[in-house]
């Protein structure tokens, strides 16, 4: 999923560089000859895209282009801190790989998944996983887009969850991963996480970034210490997010890294944004040239 960058891209060469020598493998060859019995490990799978983010910025930044505002979606929140000069690249890997760790093996002990839910509004996602809380846990868990909630939680609940979605109208569909994450199934991990969060070096961001656990900008150390600290079992509010970048000003949007998942999320969000992804140097290139003419 590097290829092209770490082929054009000195920069890209040495952050993933870097990036395998902390994690003690060749993160490069996993990437690029596409390794699914590692890149499907959520410890390896974090870190990996989190590079890859990391490297992609480093592209964006070289042409010019930043942002008056940050934001990223869950494990691309670490991104965005990075972005924002509140962590540094090499603790945030550290931070990311542990997190990886960490939710792994929460899954295991609380074995669990996520269904994302289509079609339907969020007040009726809501009262479903409230009617399916007699057979286990089940919590919204993404809040993506009007009509795509995603919900977490335990297999029997997740089942009753989709059938009563699909009673009401709505598509189940479920994720492939490999837990109930964003859920309190994750409290133990997030416990441990915190604490190694509280010994990683944070300073105040340059660039505000708005957090996932509250849609607002957080521009203090002592804040986003917090809010990364509750990410773990705290809902993803991406659409509340998009929406107050919109009413602070931001009308454009630049997705960094591979896919174009924002990007079809802030369409849907508004159709008044303008949001373009650079998951390719030719869409880079004709970024920075629209920008910078």
């Amino acid at each position: 999923m590097a290829a092209e960058l770490l082929q054009h891209e000195p920069s890209a060469r040495d952050i993933f560089r870097r990036a395998g020598e902390i994690l003690g493998l060749d993160l490069a060859g996993v990437c690029t000859t596409g390794n699914d019995a590692l890149l499907t490990r959520t410890d390896i799978a974090q870190p990996a895209l989190l590079t890859t983010c990391v490297a992609w910025l480093a592209a964006v930044r070289s042409r010019s282009l930043d942002a008056a505002v940050l934001a990223g979606h869950s494990l691309g929140e670490f991104t965005a801190w990075v972005a924002s000069g509140a962590i540094d690249f090499e603790p945030a890997l550290r931070l990311v790989r542990r997190r990886g760790e960490l939710m792994e093996q929460a899954a295991q002990r609380n074995p669990g998944g996520m269904l994302a839910i289509i079609g339907i509004s969020d007040d009726q996602v809501i009262e479903i996983c409230t009617e399916a809380e007699s057979l286990g846990t089940v919590v919204p868990a993404n809040f993506n887009s009007p009509g795509q909630l995603v919900v977490s939680g335990t297999p029997d609940a997740l089942d009753k969850v989709a059938d009563l979605a699909k009673a009401a109208g709505g598509r189940a569909m479920p994720l492939r991963v490999s837990g109930a994450f964003h859920s309190p199934l994750m409290d133990d991990a997030a416990r441990e996480f915190s604490r190694l969060v509280a010994d990683t070096p944070v300073s105040d961001p340059r660039i505000p970034v708005v957090a996932n656990v509250t849609a607002d900008p957080v521009a203090d150390a002592d804040t986003v210490r917090a809010t990364i600290s509750r990410q773990m079992t705290s809902p993803v509010l991406w659409t509340a997010s998009v929406r107050r970048m919109l009413a602070d000003g931001v009308s454009s949007f630049i997705e960094v890294g591979p896919g174009e998942v924002l990007t079809t999320l802030i369409r849907r969000i508004s159709a008044d944004a303008r949001a373009v992804s650079v998951g390719s140097l030719d869409a880079l290139e004709t970024l920075s040239q629209e920008v910078n003419p």
